[in-house]
Order: C-alpha cells, then structure tokens, then sequence
C-alpha cells in the first residue's frame, strides 16, 4: 500500500484502485477483502488525499500552468493582430491621401488578412518560401529569355 502511496509501483500501473492494491502486495482479491483494518486505512488515505499518485498530481498542475500560458499567448497573438490590422487600414489611408492625382496608377493596397490565408505558415496551401516548382518555373523562364 506505502509503494501505491509514494508511486513507487512495482507489479501495476501504479493508478489507486483496489485492483492495484492487491495485485501489490500478491495477494488474491478475497484475501485482500477479508483485510478489513487494511481496506479502511486504504479509504482513510484516499478520503483525505484522493485518488491522484503524486506523479499525476504533478502532470495535472503542468497541464493546468501550459493551458495558462497558452490562454495568455493567445490573447497577447489576438492583441498585435488586432493592432495589425489598425496599421493597416492607416497606412492606407495615408496612402490615399497623399496619392497625387494626376498618378496613372490605378493600384490600390489589398485589404488585409490574416497571413495563414496565404499560406505563410504552411497550412494555407503554398509554403513562405518558393518551392521547387517555383524556382524550376523561374528558371525555366529566366534561360528562355536569354
């Protein structure tokens, strides 16, 4: 039972359920249920510390600090896109302000969108980086040229 506690397991997966208890200590299911003094000391134990090993008691604390972090990370990622954006649409209206306007350009800024609309961190389709095709097109092109 101390080996359970302390998640020093030997013969199981190490979880506190009375199937490990007895698998533990090699003895059989009936021998284990006619151990009253032990059965209650094992409930005394887990009615004041739970069924979680110290192992699982750690994990449970680093998921919960990761899902913290990533709560925060996202909200910081949410902030700049949104100030992103806002550069954006100043940039383009300062953009059209200055035009001069007699300009024959007709271009005008595309509006903006999110960079994995595009592609750029690889789920979009086409990669940041030219791939292979792309730089066998280009130099196809550039040797047809000459």
């Amino acid at each position: 039972m101390t080996r359970l506690f302390e998640g020093r397991r030997q013969r199981t997966d190490g979880r506190l359920t009375k199937e490990n208890l007895y698998k533990e200590a090699q003895v059989s299911r009936a021998t284990m249920n006619r151990a009253h003094a032990i059965l209650a000391e094992w409930d005394a134990h887990l009615a004041v510390h739970g069924k979680t090993t110290p192992g699982e008691a750690k994990r449970d604390a680093a998921i919960a600090d990761l899902k913290k972090r990533l709560t925060k990370k996202t909200q910081e990622c949410t902030l700049l896109e949104k100030k992103l954006k806002a550069a954006h649409t100043a940039i383009a209206a300062l953009f059209h302000e200055t035009k001069p306007s007699g300009s024959s350009s007709t271009r005008t800024p595309r509006p903006w969108s999110h960079p994995s609309a595009h592609g750029v961190d690889g789920v979009g389709g086409a990669s940041a980086t030219p791939g292979v095709k792309t730089m066998a097109r280009r130099r196809d092109k550039s040797q047809g040229a000459r």
